[in-house]
């Protein structure tokens, strides 16, 4: 397998500027996901990777070598769509073996490689038959297994479960996942859900408009977003992101959201570690997730009282919509704690998980506490 490595790519289309400064180190053996909206230039890079699309300007090295001014044939790189591309006329033994048979493979040794193949992803009994007599799991089971079979350096992947229902989705990221473990492989992946970069990631690139924002593990960028996009792009419900005005009086420190008339308590140090931060003038964000907004029935120290406007329950879990001030904080709470909309509860904000960002330029100003 390889290290992958980009250094300043840039790509254009036109005057439309797709890839801006990319450097970004995949290792060898890593699974790697580029996660971020449509047209954000993940699918561009995977390209640019492969061969399919020349880069404007950069470097791109795959094992210490530059490939940029090679062809996707000479980069010893497979390539999963989304779509299979399969070929419809193949039995999918045939469509497994084709790389091997192109490559002037030996009749036993395609055999064997694909029988290998075959057997990692539970389809030997598919072997004799088409496409067109396969669900779509296993047709992407197939396209995988034609890239696996020649054991390439990497292996890319274009939202290759995008098409597939939601419990074809869930058994193919452990699949995947799975194969990838065992294969040793350098694995890149592109989508833009969420919950497959989080689980199938070693470390999440998140893009957005060409710009890397975050490369970090899926803990990482869930913890510690760098800025008010990638806090508002991962996870599910997204961070809760509200203006906030902090103030100390009579040595008590609070922050309000959103034009509240109560603030709630933060740690006293806390203003002094903004204003070294990001200074007095600093137009501030206050971002916390679901998890972090702790709801009692009881009004206690540091306890604000909120209605709750919305109940969504999820099973195990509910997600509550708290009125504060003109806007909502989302709390997640066990299943029932808040019977009913309209209820006054009490609120209060877990200080390891509240995040303060810089509203103007969006970046996270790194004072998480302790």
């Amino acid at each position: 397998m390889a290290e992958i490595v980009l250094h300043d790519v840039q790509k254009y289309f036109g005057s439309v500027h797709v890839i801006r400064d990319m450097n970004l180190t995949i290792a060898d053996r890593e699974f790697v996901v580029l996660l971020g909206p449509s047209g954000c230039g993940k699918t561009t890079t995977l390209r640019a990777i492969a061969g399919l699309e020349d880069i404007s300007s950069g470097e791109i090295r795959i094992d210490g070598k530059p490939v940029q001014d090679l062809e996707a044939s000479n980069r010893d790189i497979a390539f999963v769509f989304q779509l299979y591309a399969l070929y419809p006329h193949l039995t999918v033994f045939e469509n497994i073996a084709f790389p091997l048979r192109a490559a002037g493979e030996s009749r036993a040794d395609v055999d064997r490689q694909v029988g290998e193949v075959a057997r990692a992803l539970d389809i030997t009994h598919f072997l004799k038959k088409r496409p067109s007599a396969l669900s779509g799991g296993d047709m992407q089971r197939v396209a995988i297994g034609r890239a696996l079979v020649r054991r390439p350096k990497a292996i890319l992947m274009d939202e290759p479960i995008g098409a597939l229902d939601a419990k074809l989705r869930e058994d193919m990221r452990t699949e995947l996942k799975r194969l990838h473990i065992e294969n040793k492989a350098t694995s890149v992946y592109v989508t833009h859900d969420q919950v497959e970069a989080m689980s199938l990631a070693d470390r999440i690139v998140v893009m957005s408009e060409g710009i890397l924002q975050q490369v970090g593990t899926p803990l990482d960028v869930y913890r510690n977003p760098a800025n008010l996009f990638v806090a508002q792009f991962i996870g599910s419900p997204v961070m809760n992101i509200a203006p906030a005005a902090v103030a100390t009086e009579g040595g008590r420190t609070t922050v309000r959201l959103g034009g509240a008339p109560q603030g709630f308590a933060l740690p006293p140090e806390l203003e002094k570690r903004l204003g070294a931060a990001a200074g007095r003038d600093t137009e501030l964000s206050l971002g916390v997730r679901p998890e972090g907004v702790i709801v009692a029935h009881e009004a206690s120290d540091g306890f604000v009282p909120v209605e709750a406007r919305l109940i969504e329950p999820l099973g195990s879990y509910d997600i509550v919509d708290l009125k504060v001030g003109e806007g909502t904080l989302r709390a997640r709470t066990r299943s029932g704690f808040v019977e009913r909309p309209g209820d006054i509860v009490f609120a209060s904000l877990d200080t390891s998980q509240t995040h303060f960002f810089d509203t103007r330029s969006g970046r996270s100003l790194g004072i998480l506490q302790g």
